[in-house]
């Protein structure tokens, strides 16, 4: 399960990594609360998280361009720098009482600038420090990296907005950068599994591209998360509305509510450390399961229903996310790494500027129950059609046998239609 953190390069980064994620989560949670405060709005809080994502959106491809010509670790040294001044500028306009809702919107779209550039960069970085036999590990304990600090991000951001105010995890969030930055340059360079990177050139862009749409075991999971991540991953919206409309409580009931989450999440992703394998039944049945919970979260009766509802959501959200992303990183050609990774973010984290408005608007005005069921039925259809798409794509169908014993659910070869016969002449 942990066998990628033998390596002392990722060990350094594993660990800066879990202090910055920490921020991160703080920041995140301060960042929704301060501007539910500031507007009384859930659609506001989804303009802030498109903002913040909006970038990729745009630029995303740019950047996976720029892991590719660059070396990955002077690159997210200037990222991981970059990250936490926004989160030092923030703090400075929330403990000094100035801070405006439009400050907020600013500051996120300037950390989705940087984000273009390291999402890339940092997921084409782990093959470097692993090499190709540890990269199936290493990604999905990056993961479960991520996830830790998510239990701990909120539940002490919830304490901090309630005791002090949003501005001291802002100010912990920007601090918090200076241990990824320590570990960067702790690196021993001689390690690592440098790839060649590309030279300058035309149609670079394209060629990405074009790489991943003659691939169907590439697009076929790129476009599954991101019909997930654009409908089914927009929890700040749901979550703050439930916390706030729908149980009367606050910040601290919020943070519970992504700390529960971040439990399922962090077990989602040391189930997929243990994985030998990225498995097609896997990816599509957990992102199926993960649409069904979020449609029976939104009906369920009782808050602590409701509550442990969001540990299976979490666990299932991030096997789809791990799963799909190993999966690509398995198949690509190692010169397109950078490319295909910025493509795969693009989609999963860019795809929340087109459907956080949209979730927003449904939440305010049709209450928070029906705007999070509307995403897990978005979640449970986009599974099934495109599971669909990619079994006719490389020739299998899905076998139900529900005899006791047996294998379920299984792909099987698709039987080829007999060749008609040759009429006589």
């Amino acid at each position: 399960m942990f066998s990628s953190l033998r390596i002392r390069n990722y060990r350094l980064f594993a660990m800066g990594q879990v202090v910055s994620n920490t921020g991160t989560w703080m920041q995140r949670i301060a960042q929704d609360w301060l501007v539910l405060g500031l507007t009384g709005s859930s659609a506001a809080v989804g303009i802030t998280t498109a903002l913040q994502f909006l970038p990729i959106l745009l630029f995303g491809l740019y950047g996976g361009v720029l892991a590719d010509r660059c070396p990955k670790r002077l690159l997210i040294l200037g990222t991981q720098t970059a990250s936490g001044l926004t989160g030092l500028a923030l703090a400075a306009l929330t403990l000094s009482g100035h801070v405006q809702v439009w400050h907020v919107y600013l500051t996120a779209f300037a950390l989705g600038l940087v984000t273009v550039i390291d999402n890339p960069a940092r997921q084409a970085f782990v093959h470097e420090m692993v090499g190709p036999a540890d990269l199936r590990n290493a990604v999905s304990l990056n993961s479960a990296n991520f996830q830790s600090a998510r239990l701990v991000g909120p539940a002490v951001a919830g304490v901090l907005i309630t005791a002090v105010g949003s501005g001291a995890a802002f100010l912990f969030n920007g601090l918090s950068y200076l241990a990824p930055i320590a570990g960067l340059l702790m690196m021993r360079p001689g390690e690592l599994h440098r790839a060649e990177t590309a030279p300058r050139g035309k149609g670079q862009l394209r060629e990405g591209l074009r790489h991943v749409r003659e691939r169907p075991d590439l697009i076929w999971p790129i476009a599954l998360v991101g019909c997930i991540g654009t409908m089914g991953f927009n929890f700040p919206i749901w979550l703050t509305a439930f916390a706030g409309d729908v149980y009367h409580a606050g910040a601290g009931t919020y943070g519970l509510f992504n700390t529960l989450m971040a439990a399922g999440s962090l077990a989602g992703a040391l189930l997929a450390a243990r994985r030998g394998g990225s498995r097609r039944r896997v990816l599509f049945g957990a992102a199926a399961a993960f649409g069904l919970l979020e449609i029976a979260a939104a009906l369920s009766p009782s808050f602590w229903l409701f509550a442990l509802l969001l540990v299976p959501i979490g666990m299932f959200g991030l096997t789809t996310n791990v799963t799909a992303n190993s999966t690509v990183q398995m198949a690509v050609d190692p010169a397109m790494r950078g490319r295909v990774l910025s493509l795969y973010m693009m989609v999963f984290v860019g795809g929340t500027p087109l459907g956080a408005p949209v979730v927003g608007w449904v939440t305010d005005t049709y209450g928070p129950r029906v705007g999070f069921a509307a995403g897990g039925v978005a979640s449970l259809l986009s599974a099934a059609a495109i599971g669909f798409a990619l079994a006719r794509a490389v020739g299998v169908r899905l076998r139900v046998d529900l005899r006791r014993g047996r294998r379920h659910l299984e792909f099987v070869p698709r039987e080829r239609e007999p060749e008609p016969e040759a009429v006589p002449a």
